[in-house]
């Protein structure tokens, strides 16, 4: 078979069709992002990069690519073994590396040898993203957005929550970014994502939405935690958007803020480590 190569456009607008979405490079740049859904079949870990790189800068190149094609098809027989057979002929994985080069290449030659009709991503994660960026420049001007406004503890997001069972269109910026977007809004044991990973969770978000039919989406500053918000979609929500004014009387709103933040009720030093 003849492994196919796709641009990050063709595989963006593709990325539902494929069997898997297997990312090459290492758990750690996995972990800062990835495309959405992918799994992490790296071909060399980070200690294995550091042990090849530091061959090549104190030995040579030549004993480094030894020491690198050793490791690559160990653990790319590994990731065979344990995630492959039990796949289907018919089985149709994307591939992808930093920039579409030797891992995604080695992965996909087995992956083709094998008889899986497999694709590369050209120009790896290091051309999704700029496509992602590019895509989040014009994306949120399809849509047309009602914006959730009121102040903190008016169940805002429990609306939008409301809205979302109910069958409407929600973007939901805080769940995406792991915060609650207020001073004291941290997530016990959700940690923020990066800034690259919530910007690709917006775009993924948004790619799944109908444009004849609104979106909501929660009134936010530019910033939800240590996350920036695009700038094109505070735009196009503050310019463009429809405020949808949530108001609660001060008992309902206490009331409310109790039940959101009992982590601070019942842990006050939490309160400290928002300072």
């Amino acid at each position: 078979m003849t492994i196919q190569f796709l641009s990050a456009t063709q595989a963006m607008a593709q990325l539902d069709r494929f069997g898997a979405l297997i990312d090459a490079r290492s758990p750690s740049e996995f972990a800062e992002d990835h495309l959405p859904g992918a799994v992490n079949w790296p071909v060399l870990d980070d200690a294995e990069r550091k042990l090849v790189g530091t061959e090549y800068k104190q030995q040579s190149a030549f004993e480094a690519q030894k020491r690198g094609a050793a490791l690559v098809a160990k653990n790319i027989a590994a990731h065979i073994e344990r995630h492959v057979m039990p796949q289907p002929k018919s089985w149709q994985p994307l591939v992808y590396c930093w920039r579409g080069g030797k891992r995604s290449g080695s992965m996909a030659w087995f992956l083709d040898q094998m008889g899986f009709r497999t694709h590369v991503l050209e120009g790896g994660y290091k051309a999704f993203r700029a496509a992602v960026m590019a895509a989040l420049e014009t994306q949120p001007q399809r849509f047309e957005f009602d914006v959730v406004c009121g102040k903190t503890g008016s169940g805002k997001t429990r609306l939008l929550g409301a809205l979302r069972a109910a069958g409407a269109q929600v973007l939901d910026l805080e769940d995406l970014a792991s915060h609650r977007g207020s001073v004291l809004g941290m997530l016990p044991g959700r940690p923020q994502p990066s800034q690259k990973a919530f910007e690709t969770a917006i775009w993924d978000s948004l790619r799944r939405f109908d444009p004849a039919r609104p979106i909501y989406v929660e009134s936010e500053s530019k910033k939800v935690g240590n996350l920036r918000v695009p700038e094109p979609l505070i735009e196009q929500m503050r310019l463009h958007g429809r405020c949808l004014h949530v108001e609660m009387p001060d008992s309902g709103r206490l009331a409310l803020l109790l039940q959101d933040y009992h982590f601070f009720v019942n842990d006050a030093d939490k309160i400290l480590d928002e300072e």
